[in-house]
């Protein structure tokens, strides 16, 4: 078995190589990126790819293409962050509706995580906290009137009345 140390580094330059080629390519499955990551080298399992893209924060968003990797700590950093919440936002989101202090945003399946990274990104101004599912995630609003205005917000970028 090989040292700690060399676990580390390995471990680091595998997942600078998984950052780096979701980005190169629409890569939207485990098997598939682990063809890649051996193309470049690396012997690596399912189970620690899998780990990888937990720790890494790797989140599934929707593309005119269909659904890829993409990386959540990077969203906040991106200059380009407004467009690619409109666009996940629109191709995810089914309808916006608020009680209380909690906004609910409904998604298609398997696309709540993305949609909830992006609103994340943008850093809301009264915002508590988010919650993510599969296909809904809640927000948690300050105060009621906070919610009915991101309800009222986000009702627009899905284009609904």
């Amino acid at each position: 078995m090989a040292s700690s140390r060399g676990d580390a580094k390995s471990k680091r330059e595998r997942q600078q190589a998984i950052l780096r080629l979701i980005q190169e390519y629409p890569i939207s499955r485990q098997e598939s990126l682990l063809d890649y990551l051996r193309k470049e080298g690396f012997d690596a399992t399912q189970a620690t790819i899998s780990r990888d893209i937990r720790e890494l924060s790797l989140v599934k968003a929707a593309t005119s293409t269909g659904y890829r990797y993409v990386s959540s700590h990077n969203e906040a950093l991106n200059p380009k962050i407004q467009g690619r919440f409109e666009t996940i936002f629109h191709e995810s989101v089914l309808g916006v509706d608020y009680a209380g202090h909690v906004v609910l945003v409904k998604c298609y399946s398997g696309m709540a995580n993305a949609a909830c990274e992006v609103f994340d990104a943008l850093k809301w101004k009264n915002v508590v906290g988010t919650l993510s599912g599969d296909d809904t995630f809640l927000i948690v609003a300050r105060s009621e009137r906070d919610a009915k205005t991101i309800c009222t917000e986000l009702t627009h970028h899905i284009g609904q009345k």
